[in-house]
């Protein structure tokens, strides 16, 4: 009777490996930087033949484009979960409110700095690009969710709940801007500007989407 090899590998469903290999892959970009994100790098922190990743993901471009996907998919649903406006969660000013609250915390500065470093390279990757717009998309469209739930209910003001989301989503992005230079001396002045500019854009008063 043979003892079974324990150096053997299980093998996955395709699934699961394309799965763990975006995931792998998301970590890399979200720790250090989108460039970092190779075929090789990825098949060394699995422990698996580069072969076996590029069977997956034939061009590096899509990988980095897919795992900048996970990465903010995962921020978002954390932030502005999916069901966040609908009957039985959150009414909108608290989920509101404790979106601002997340993002003023230095829980989610990696991914700041993921959308940073997107939003650069995607000036020569066309893959990443689409991603990084199509992302910008929903991140407005769950933000406009809230804002048009808030308005029906009349705890908001406000006529144009996409320009608004828009808005708002400008505000933080202009904030994150500086995530890898001047923070420290910008953290005060600026911590609290997306939720005057979103208070402001619903007609709240000041403090009102405050913790």
């Amino acid at each position: 009777m043979t003892s079974r090899d324990p150096g053997k590998r299980v093998r996955k469903a395709p699934a699961e490996r394309r799965h763990e290999i975006v995931t792998t892959a998301a970590h890399i970009g979200l720790t250090e930087g989108l460039e970092c994100i190779t075929l090789r790098r990825v098949a060394d922190e699995l422990g698996v033949q580069p072969g076996l990743v590029g069977h997956y993901f034939p061009s590096a471009d899509q990988l980095v484009a897919e795992a900048f996907t996970s990465a903010t998919m995962a921020e978002l649903d954390g932030l502005l979960p999916e069901e966040s406006a609908g009957p039985g969660h959150d009414t909108p000013l608290h989920a509101l409110r404790r979106f601002f609250t997340l993002i003023s915390s230095t829980e989610f500065d990696n991914v700041s700095k993921l959308w940073l470093n997107a939003r650069h390279l995607s000036r020569y990757r066309p893959v990443l690009r689409d991603h990084v717009v199509e992302q910008e998309l929903l991140w407005c469209r769950r933000i406009e969710r809230l804002v048009a739930a808030g308005a029906r209910a009349e705890v908001f003001r406000c006529d144009d709940p996409w320009a608004a989301a828009v808005r708002i989503l400008v505000a933080i992005d202009g904030a994150s801007a500086y995530i890898n230079t001047s923070a420290d001396h910008r953290t005060a002045p600026i911590a609290h500007m997306a939720r005057a500019v979103a208070e402001s854009e619903l007609s709240l008063p000041p403090g009102a989407l405050a913790p």
